[in-house]
Order: C-alpha cells, then structure tokens, then sequence
C-alpha cells in the first residue's frame, strides 16, 4: 500500500501545484494589469514599476489561499480521471485499493492541504497583504476606506468614546483622527481632533490636538475649546484592531478577527459581517478534504474511448462554483442576519453532502 499511495500523491501533488502555478499565474497578470495605470502618477520618486511587480508579488500567497481547495479539486479528477482511462485505477483495485481504502488515502491528502491551507491564510497572507498596502500607502499616500474612514467604540466605566480614524499611513500612524466622548446619558462631553496620532502602550499619543469641552449645569451650557500640541487617550483600541477596520476583514489572521469580534460585543456593536468572516476562516481550510471525496467517484466512471477534458472542466465549474455559493451565502447570511457559524459552514455542507451521494452511488453501489 505504501507504493500505491506514494504514487497517487506524487502525481496528484504534480497536477495540483501544474494547476496551482497556472490559475496564480492568470491572478498575477490581471493584478499587474490593474497596476499599470498607477504607475508614474506620483512623482519620478514614486510609484514605478518594480514597485507594481513587488505588489502583485505580494497578493500571490492571498490568492494561493483563495484556490488552494479549487485547485485540489481540479488537480485530484485530472488525475483520477487519467487512471480510470489508462485502466490503472483497476489495476489498483485488484492489488487491494477497495473503496474505503481510497477514500482514506484522498482524506489524509486533504488533511495535510487542510493545514497548508489554514496556514497560508492565518499567517502568510495577512502578513503579505498588510505589507503590500503599506508598500503601495508609501508611494501613494495612506490607507483609507472612504472619505468617512474607520469608526470605532470603546466603553470606559461610564463614559462611551467614538472613535474615527481618517487613514492609516506606511509608517503605521493615524491621521486625521476624531474622539467623541459621551456620558452616561449619551449627552456629549468632549471632541477631540488630532492631525496624527500614533499607537502606544496602553493608548494612543495625539499629536496636533484641538480638544473642545461642553459643560452642562441645569438650563446653562458652556463650551470651551483649546489646542494642544500633544495629548495622551488611554484606550484598548490596538493597531490590530484599526487594521482591520480599515483593511478587508477577510484578509485578516483568525485571532485578529476574535479580538476585534470580542471589542465589538463589549461595546455593544454589530459584529455580524466580521462573525461571517471569522467562521468562513475556520471552516474554509476544511473544505479541501470535501473536494478530494467529490473527486474520487471520477476513478469510476468508464471513457476509455473518450477524453477527459469535458470532466476537468466540470472540475472547474464546481470549483468556481464552490467559491461563488460561498461568497453569496456570506451575503445573504450578512443581510438576512443568519447565523455567522451556519452561514459560512453551508457551503460545505451542501457539498459534503453532493460528495457523499457521488461516493455511494458511483463507488459503492456501483
């Protein structure tokens, strides 16, 4: 058996990482495309063009996470696909490879894509992606989500504090930063604006502060404003948790999502966009081990005389598919205020599910 295994994961591991190498090297060619239009617009000292190649470079291991369990699909029938028509497969049926016994052999090679891909997505893309946007911020000014930038709570005793980052720059400081501070009765207290502040300790450092005070004694109020050149704001707000504010919180490590997840429940937010995320982070990886069982009925199937083409291509319509009904149901899930756990495990459900009855049917009913 170990000769059998060793040469079912040799040419599966060739066909996925031939797949693998062709679908990043199609992202690589649109991502720089979508550079070039960028490049020479900020100076002879700015963004040029290897700076676009060290860019698009780093969004690759964001993509290897995105394909990784389309990919094994794909790869995994090309392959079995291949042995059923040169007659290998039933060569190794009748040297002992039984139904159950293929089926664990694909299982413990999904297992192992299991962990490249929940490694990849939890510490080498978010790492390149955070790098890839300084880089590209560096050369072309700062991270930003919109003219409205990040916003964000903190509760503290009785006060509330709101908080607005405009942008994020290369460097990692904060621009254009706004702290509204509330009563215990919503009624608000203070107004603080920074020109830039940067992350410290236990708090924040304002620099360029103009803070504005309202005091309210009965009928009277008074308000009071006065500028600082600096101004220290204790806060639990982290880096960690404006980047993912500001950032796309799928590209974001899974503890980084809990921490910022457990924030928004203490302040009484909505975390149901980022509770999607977190789950899809979990649940995605282990979807490599359902597409390697959808793949093994395809050992089965008899076309000796035909090509295996139009089954590589039903390969991809499913990987695409797969990755398509599971962006629309983070979606649906987000706007119909489903279950984030339930949400971003349906897909694979659904196609554990089709995976199963293509096993019983094909493989041990037939």
């Amino acid at each position: 058996m170990k000769t059998i295994r060793r040469l079912i994961y040799r040419e599966q591991l060739t066909a996925v990482a031939f797949v693998t190498l062709g679908f990043l090297a199609l992202f690589f060619f649109f991502d720089f495309v979508d550079e070039l239009s960028d490049i020479g617009k900020y100076g002879a000292a700015g963004y040029q063009l290897t700076h676009a190649l060290l860019y698009v470079t780093l969004l690759v291991p964001n993509h290897l996470y995105e394909l990784l369990p389309i990919t094994l699909l794909i790869g995994t029938i090309f392959v079995m696909a291949r042995f059923a028509q040169s007659s290998e497969y039933t060569i190794l049926r009748t040297s002992g490879l039984g139904p159950w016994r293929a089926l664990g052999t694909l299982v413990a090679l999904g297992l192992g894509f299991v962990v490249l891909t929940f490694a990849v997505g939890d510490y080498v893309a978010p790492a390149t992606d955070r790098t890839a946007q300084l880089l590209k911020a560096r050369y072309q000014g700062r991270i930003t989500i919109g003219q409205t930038g990040a916003w964000l709570k903190e509760g503290q005793r009785e006060h509330s504090y709101a908080a607005n980052v405009a942008a994020l720059t290369a460097d990692g400081q904060m621009q254009q930063v706004r702290i509204f501070e509330f009563d215990g009765r919503n009624a608000l207290r203070s107004a603080v604006q920074a020109e830039r502040a940067r992350f410290a300790p236990g708090g924040w450092e304002l620099q360029g502060v103009q803070r504005t005070t309202y005091s309210h004694s009965g009928d009277e109020a008074s308000v009071q404003r006065e500028r600082l050149p600096q101004l220290r704001w204790d806060t639990g707000i982290t880096y960690e948790m404006v980047t993912t504010a500001l950032l796309k919180p799928d590209r974001m490590r899974t503890i980084d999502l809990f921490q910022y997840i457990q924030h928004l429940n203490a302040n009484q937010q909505s975390a149901q966009r980022f509770e999607i995320e977190f789950w899809r982070k979990v649940f995605y990886p282990i979807s490599c081990v359902v597409m390697v069982v959808l793949a093994l009925p395809f050992a089965y199937l008899h076309f000796r005389n035909t090509g295996i083409a139009g089954y590589v291509f039903g390969g991809v319509m499913a990987g695409i598919s797969f990755f398509l009904l599971n962006n629309v149901f983070g979606y649906i899930g987000n706007l119909q205020n489903w279950q984030p756990w339930l949400t971003a495990a349906a897909p694979g459900l659904i196609y554990s599910a089709i995976s199963l009855g293509a096993f019983g049917w094909l493989v041990l009913r037939r």
